[in-house]
């Protein structure tokens, strides 16, 4: 089979490799599309996020879908949760898998991902997904659970007022959830014009250049999705008094900053998303349902062999989601 492996900065390589057999509690999968994530990106371009980093060379890739060709799933098709927690500690008991100290994820070094042919994965961490949900459409099921997450955390009532600075597609899920949900008006920033007018299509009531915010009214919620620091200032001077501003936005530099005493002023509520939980069967019902569109946000496809191609093409910010098709 073939697999995708990053060797260093900017190098990602072809290889032949034995397919995988799967241990105890696992299936092989055939991997059908993966979607290009920032935080591959910064794998990729910056060689780690956060203090994470690699000393050999793995296969990047934690949005994806799949066929199961093992154990009772077999001939399935199914999005695949990535982050496996261990279960049992005291955050998994209490119900935040997500801040499991003890657990693995796919394409974070040194667990391998889904750019290859096959893979073997948990049984119990597989989605099935109906027919009407597309192979590349399976693949964004991850950061759309993300985007509901990240929804959830900002508590959204009918008829706030709601600020999204960031519109790369984890943003724009973030808008259509925002209006599903019910939100007045939606404000989104970008400095991309093919990005902000996006979210309009998916129900921005106003679009901002990113360096042009100064006509943004005050929000209720404000969600920065855009891991830059303009758009934490940006979030934070929008917020209303008494507000909340959700990060979730993972910043190249591994730092993010705020005006402290504007947000002690206004008393604001600050979370950080860390990736989603139990989220899968909410993301699979709004894709099924057609309430989001998620191949509407599949701008550019490639083969395993054009990995390199597509991830100059994510990390030069063409288009909106680029997949690729082992």
């Amino acid at each position: 089979m073939q697999s995708l492996r990053l060797h260093d900065i900017g190098d990602l390589r072809l290889h032949e490799e034995e397919k995988p057999a799967p241990a105890d509690g696992e299936a092989l999968l055939r991997v059908t599309a993966v979607g290009i994530c920032g935080s591959d990106i910064h794998w990729f371009a910056d060689g780690g996020t956060g203090a994470a980093s690699f000393s050999e060379p793995f296969v990047l890739g934690h949005e994806f879908a799949a066929v199961v060709e093992s154990g009772p799933l077999t001939g399935t098709r199914v999005a695949v949760e990535p982050h496996v927690a261990c279960g049992h500690c005291v955050q998994c008991e209490q119900g935040n898998p997500n801040l499991c100290p003890n657990h693995y994820f796919a394409g974070q070094a040194p667990q391998n991902g889904a750019l290859r042919q096959f893979m073997c994965w948990p049984e119990a961490f597989m989605f099935p997904i109906p027919d009407t949900i597309s192979d590349e459409a399976g693949a964004l099921l991850e950061p759309l659970g993300v985007a509901i997450h990240t929804v959830d955390l900002g508590k959204l009532r009918t008829g706030m007022r709601v600020g999204v600075y960031g519109c790369g597609p984890i943003g724009l899920m973030v808008v259509r959830l925002a209006k599903l949900s019910g939100a007045l008006e939606i404000f989104a920033t970008d400095k991309l014009p093919h990005r902000l007018a996006a979210a309009q299509r998916m129900g921005a009531t106003a679009v901002f250049p990113a360096n042009d915010t100064a006509a943004i009214p005050e929000v209720d919620v404000a969600f920065e999705v855009a891991g830059d620091q303009g758009a934490v200032d940006t979030a934070v001077e929008t917020c209303k008094p008494g507000g909340r501003v959700i990060l979730c936005g993972i910043p190249s530099d591994d730092t993010t900053s705020f005006k402290a005493s504007t947000a002690r002023r206004k008393g604001l509520t600050i979370k950080i998303v860390r990736r989603m939980k139990h989220t899968y069967p909410r993301a699979i019902a709004l894709a099924a349902a057609g309430l989001i569109d998620l191949d509407a946000l599949v701008s550019h496809c490639y083969s395993l062999a054009e990995g390199a191609e597509a991830f100059q093409v994510a990390a030069a910010r063409k288009g909106l989601k680029v997949v690729i098709k082992p």
